[in-house]
């Protein structure tokens, strides 16, 4: 194997692969050949760094230099200057990495500084289609040891003591979920992986498939092993097609190898992984509809129980875990329960992945540990609202979640903290707020994602949902009254209590926490008839102040003529005509256009 003196690692997650990172990475191997360094320099295209909002990310070692929002017209000269002549390109750097001409290691970084990586421990550090660096990290001892070391009950035991709650939703025990099925008798049992990410923001699944495939590979397997299971599935949305070609990839080595498939370190242990594309249907991360999507049939969740534990895929005994879950397996086992507990809280031990986004100045992938603040996310790791805006709430768990609001910003994240508050866990999406957010607004977008993806098998959601969304159109147009909002909050609380999935049963969770926390906006909506954020089209009007100089451009650009007025002259926006598009106030070269 050669030995370089430089590694230029590139981020090949979606995020930066969407911004030409990988011509980025086409160019420097190019211009690295055409300058003799071939030998000497290997460039690696990794999975996501978590820094999005810098992306594309180039990091080179050893120095360590953080190149962030990379573009192909740079890697000349970085090639020529640092690679070729040891001199770092300064000004390509990303600011905080940059302290008194010295580089911080990421570690010190602001936004990495209080994460604690578990579960993306080889995201943006190894090639992700080379199984012998996820070897050289440790790869597949943890499988080797349940082997030849462990028995199943020993391992259930250790996934048990180590505390580690499902990272996919509601938070269930991992280790009691292993034991149900563990002790079923059947001629198959199964392990799933649950890829089949929803929510919308939400993208932490996806990139540990494609930044660290093979520690779920192991992960399944040694789930196999403690429940008795010989196959596995990966269920993983089309969509995620880095994600499944590096799935793909991962899976053909680790057969090649010996880690998976017949007599895996001669212990007699067989395990099998096949994947499986979902469709995109948000009702299918839902367990029972995911294990019908599997079988063939369409997508819709059962009742239960009996628990997949005990019958699930094709009728056998079955256990699921996302993504996430089963990316800290592996490190349990290594390096115990006791360690694992050492971090997050007593309830919650371990860290958690969260999808930052929204009004945040750092979007990107964070972990951290469980009992981390949300002041701590939003302000030190995300940076805070973008242009001094206020912080006023985040939305966390998707469209199942509930909004938190800044009189909570101390709030310190685990599953049952969120839970009293109104919100959720879920699988980790976290969308902040700001001053000019509209909370109504937000209830409306949730529900109306929801209403969408209802599988309709069941009354309260495919009838539920609608009437809910019916009702917060009327608010949002002024037209509501008190009563609705009455008729709201009565019709959530219901579907809560009659649903027949999680989907339909959490559905109404963004309108109560909205309506808990926020009611007076609602209320302004409804019998002021106005939207204090300003983002309800239908409660604005636009006005022209005195300080009109009758240019006359608002009246040019209006496409309906609602603007009368001549040369010079203070013109008049006819209320009746407007259809609030906002061309006139992009038009107008003196700021005399306002929105009441």
């Amino acid at each position: 194997m050669a030995l370089y003196r430089s590694h230029v690692l590139v981020c090949g997650g979606t995020g930066c692969n969407s911004s030409k990172s990988d011509m980025i990475r086409q160019r420097f191997e190019e211009k690295i050949i055409e300058m003799g360094l071939d030998k000497e320099v290997q460039v690696i295209s990794t999975g996501c760094f978590g820094l999005c909002e810098e992306g594309p990310i180039v990091v080179i070692y050893p120095e360590g230099a953080f190149y962030s929002r990379m573009k192909i017209d740079r890697v000349d000269r970085i090639v020529e200057e640092h690679l070729f002549k040891g001199r770092i390109v300064k000004e390509y750097l990303y600011e905080e990495s940059l302290d008194k001409d010295k580089l911080k290691s990421l570690n010190e970084v602001d936004f990495y500084s209080k994460q604690k990586r578990v579960a993306l421990r080889n995201c943006g550090v190894i090639n992700p289609e080379d199984i012998s660096e996820y070897i050289a990290r440790d790869g597949y001892l943890a499988l080797g040891k349940v082997l030849t070391e462990m028995t199943p009950v020993d391992v259930i035991q250790v996934m048990k003591d180590s505390g580690l709650r499902g990272r996919g939703g509601g938070g269930f025990h991992t280790g009691l979920k292993w034991g149900f099925a563990a002790p079923n008798q059947a001629d198959q049992k199964y392990v799933i992986c649950n890829a089949d990410e929803g929510d919308p923001g939400a993208f932490m699944d996806r990139s540990v498939l494609e930044g660290d495939p093979h520690a779920v590979l192991e992960a399944m397997a040694i789930a196999g092993y403690a429940i008795g299971a010989t196959k596995g599935f990966i269920y993983v949305r089309a969509e995620y097609p880095i994600a499944v070609k590096r799935l793909e990839i991962a899976i053909g080595q680790a057969k090649e190898m010996g880690l998976l498939g017949k007599n895996i370190f001669d212990s007699g242990f067989d395990f099998e992984i096949e994947i499986r594309l979902g469709a995109g249907a948000f009702v299918c991360g839902e367990e029972t509809a995911l294990i019908a999507s599997i079988e063939g049939q369409r997508g819709m969740p059962r009742n239960k129980p009996p628990f997949p534990a005990i019958k699930g895929l094709f009728g056998k005994p079955t256990i699921i875990n996302n993504v996430e879950t089963l990316a800290n397996v592996p490190q349990i086992i290594i390096n115990g329960a006791d360690w694992f507990r050492s971090f997050g809280s007593e309830k919650s031990p371990g860290t958690k992945v969260f999808a930052l986004g929204g009004k945040i100045n750092n979007t990107g992938l964070v972990e951290i540990p469980m009992g981390t603040t949300l002041r701590e996310v939003i302000y030190d790791i995300g940076g805070g609202c973008p242009n001094g805006k206020a912080f006023k709430a985040v939305q966390t768990g998707g469209p199942s979640g509930g909004c938190i609001t800044a009189d909570y910003i101390d709030t310190k994240i685990d599953f049952d903290t969120l839970t009293d508050l109104g919100s959720m866990m879920g699988s980790g999406g976290m969308i902040v707020m700001d001053e000019d957010n509209c909370m109504v607004d937000i209830a409306r977008f949730f529900l109306e994602f929801t209403v969408e993806e209802s599988c309709g098998k069941c009354t309260p959601c495919r009838e539920g949902t609608k009437r809910m969304l019916e009702i917060l159109d009327l608010i949002t147009q002024g037209k509501a009254t008190l009563e609705d909002l009455d008729k709201l909050e009565k019709l959530a609380i219901n579907i809560k209590n009659t649903a027949l999935c999680g989907l339909g049963q959490t559905a109404p969770n963004p309108v109560l926490s909205t309506m808990r926390y926020f009611r007076e906006e609602y209320e302004a909506h409804v019998l002021e008839k106005r939207c204090p954020a300003g983002v309800c089209k239908s409660l604005l009007s636009y006005y022209i102040t005195e300080d009109c100089r009758g240019c006359t451009k608002c009246a040019k650009q209006c496409p309906v003529n609602c603007i009368e007025g001549s040369v010079k002259k203070l013109h008049i926006i006819d209320q009746d005509k407007c259809i609030k598009c906002g061309a006139c106030m992009e038009a107008c070269p003196f700021d005399s256009i306002i929105i009441k």
